[in-house]
Formats: C-alpha cells, structure tokens, sequence
C-alpha cells in the first residue's frame, strides 16, 4: 500500500486551548463554524468537512499552539470582517508566494489561546488585494 493511497485526507485536527468556553465563543461567534457537538472539556466543529477538535488536553506533549488555514474568497475582506468581529490580527494580508498562474495571498489572526487562524487566497495575478 503506498501512502497516497494510504491517507484519505484530512478528517479532524487537534487545536489546544485553556478554557473552552472561550474557545468555542470564538470558533463558533467570530469565525462562524458550526458546532458539530460538544462535551465536558472538549468541543467539535465543522469546517467545511475537515472536524476542528478544541480540548483543553491533559497531555503535556499535546499542547502548544497550531495555525489553520481557511480558503476564503477575498482575503482582505474575510480579515476585516474577522477583526470587526473582535479577532485580534496577528498579519494584515500580503502575497507570501508568487507562482505563475496566481499570487497566494494570506492574513492570519489569533485566537483566545494564541492559535493562529490563517486566511488564504490563489488570486489571479495582479490583483491589488487578495
């Protein structure tokens, strides 16, 4: 078995965090994911099919930040309705690759715990905001 055939894909990632409360207000409030379920000390949310899972986890090598990224369509735009929203912005967008077909544009912004959420963009080429 080889390991294309091996990995299907991303099915749910770990974010750690220190009060999930909070985390969820943030995850569900300022990016807009749907609650998928939630239980004592951990919570699940959808976005678009890959399964976010925030836990406060009791295993120390666990811990630590972790940085998602998100396709969004304009990447200027999704920054300023996250920062309106009261994310606080860790980069203001800019073009982090140049590829020939297209420009990668990214924006990050921060959660409650310090994880980053990346907003990312291929725009067509010449694009003055992505």
């Amino acid at each position: 078995m080889t390991s294309a055939s091996l990995l299907k894909g991303v099915g749910q990632i770990l974010v750690p965090v220190s009060d999930v409360d909070r985390a969820v207000d943030f995850y569900e409030r300022v990016l807009g994911l749907p609650v998928l379920m939630r239980f004592p000390g951990i919570a699940f949310f959808d976005a678009a099919g890959v399964r976010l899972y925030l836990a406060n986890v009791p295993q120390a090598d666990f811990r630590g930040r972790s940085t998602v990224y998100f396709w969004v369509d304009d990447v200027s735009a999704a920054l300023e309705l996250l920062e309106s929203r009261g994310a606080p912005v860790r980069e203001r967008p800019s073009i982090a690759h140049r590829a020939d077909a297209y420009d990668l544009w990214l924006a990050f912004v921060t959660d409650p715990d310090g994880n980053h959420v990346g907003l990312m963009r291929e725009a067509p080429k010449g694009l003055e905001r992505g």
